[in-house]
């Protein structure tokens, strides 16, 4: 599902995003940049060992927050780290945390002067996210972002399943409407 925004493609895809190759990849990180499972493990083992050099050096990044470094051995040139809350019962401030973590990695991504940018969905694994609330936090931040900042050029978020896929179609559906922007 793509749509436009202004100048922007949002795009919505079912795919593996260790094999993307817009000009960064969102990680979905540890505060402590370790690597792990997941979205974030996968990423530490396809683009190799300077991901974790650079990731050393920065030290922390704490939820809400995002830092970038080289892409190693991805297509991407850039990977962008980003702590999104662990979800605990809806009420401990898990959206705002959320929402500053796509925000974040977009204001990196600008600064940097990056056009495009893949996300995973961010906390809806082992952080344990509802993936519906998820989307509509992450649809609105960026498509937000997009239409205040008029970038970057290419938004993708690439779901690792159908069903993901199908949550994150409709919740911009959804937005798009009351947004009027289709």
């Amino acid at each position: 599902m793509d749509i436009k925004i202004g100048k922007t493609t949002l795009t919505l895809i079912l795919g593996d995003i260790t094999l993307e190759e817009t000009d960064a990849i969102v990680n979905a990180a540890n505060s402590m940049l370790a690597g792990g499972g997941g979205v974030d493990g996968a990423i530490h083992r396809a683009g190799g060992p300077k991901i974790l050099e650079e990731c050393r050096k920065i030290g922390r990044c704490p939820t809400g927050s995002a830092v970038i470094t080289t892409g190693g051995n991805l297509k991407a040139k850039n990977v962008i780290h980003t702590v999104g809350p662990i979800y605990r019962d809806g009420n401990s401030g898990e959206d705002g945390l959320l929402a500053s973590a796509y925000r974040k990695s977009l204001e990196i991504a600008v600064k940097n002067g990056i056009r495009s940018i893949s996300f995973p969905s961010i906390s809806t694994g082992a952080y344990g996210y509802p993936i519906k609330e998820a989307a509509k936090i992450a649809l609105k931040t960026v498509v937000e972002f997009i239409i205040d900042q008029g970038k970057p050029e290419l938004v993708r978020f690439v779901l690792f399943s159908g069903r993901d896929l199908r949550v994150y179609e409709e919740a911009l559906r959804d937005l798009m409407k009351i947004k009027g922007v289709i």
